[in-house]
């Protein structure tokens, strides 16, 4: 597989839940739904616990020293919580979703179509699991993250669809867009961090991604978007301790 096959795979969802959605949507249940979701929840946390225990990595081990990986994830996690939650990011992402949709709901006329596209570009585009895993795909670790999204916004179109019509199809191009940009830092990132600080990113972005799990599966609303700056820290942590032990 090629990188960017996660959103280009996710584009084709959308549009076929799409189609979907318009034409029999109505007739998927919320029971049918909600099991999907779980399913789905499950098999994010088996995904999340194997990118984690790459922290155990030769490759990281040998840049910082065999007790130290664990310390770098956990001080990722600490640091970039606290710089998410000062900055608010869930917040004014959950915020700019909000006024997104009361922009486009005024009563001027504009339609079902402007409602469902905005509606399903802030759902489909306006969460952690787009930043992760558009990221690990440009980095070369594989698009399951963006696969495993790819099948939730499939169902999630089907609903919107129902309701909203053909606008839901058009906010592909939104998702193939900011997918596709995020796809391609990772890319860049790839080229220029060291395989140890890749390692330390994607095992930070797993204990992340555990977060997202539970979140499915409706155990515990975990602000995942607010820990996003860890993905910066932890390889600012290795280069650091790198640097310490030269």
């Amino acid at each position: 597989m090629f990188i960017g096959i996660g959103t280009v795979v996710n584009v084709a969802t959308v549009l076929v839940g799409s189609v979907l959605g318009v034409l029999v949507g109505h007739r998927l249940s919320h029971r049918t739904r909600d099991l999907v979701t779980d399913a789905l929840g499950l098999v994010t946390l088996l995904i999340a616990i194997s990118s984690a225990l790459t922290v155990g990595d030769d490759v990281l081990g040998a840049a910082v020293g065999d007790s130290a990986p664990i310390l770098i994830v956990l001080g990722a996690m600490l640091i970039g919580g606290i710089l998410g939650s000062v900055l608010r990011i869930e917040q004014r992402l959950e915020d700019f979703g909000g006024w997104m949709q009361r922009r486009f709901d005024r009563g001027e006329g504009r339609g079902t179509f402007v409602e469902g596209f905005v509606s399903a570009s802030m759902v489909f585009c306006v969460g952690p699991l787009t930043f992760l895993g558009a990221l690990n795909d440009g980095l070369g670790r594989g698009p399951d993250e963006l696969l495993l999204k790819a099948v939730l916004d499939g169902f999630a179109s089907i609903a919107f669809a129902a309701s909203f019509g053909w606008g839901v199809a058009a906010s592909a191009l939104v998702v193939l867009v900011i997918q596709g940009l995020m796809t391609a830092v990772g890319a860049v990132l790839g080229d220029v961090l060291p395989e140890a600080h890749v390692t330390a990113l994607g095992a930070t972005g797993g204990v992340m991604l555990i977060g997202v799990a539970l979140r499915l599966l409706k155990l515990k609303q975990v602000a995942v978007a607010d820990l996003l700056p860890a993905l910066i820290v932890a390889p600012l942590l290795v280069q650091l301790l790198v640097v310490i032990r030269n």
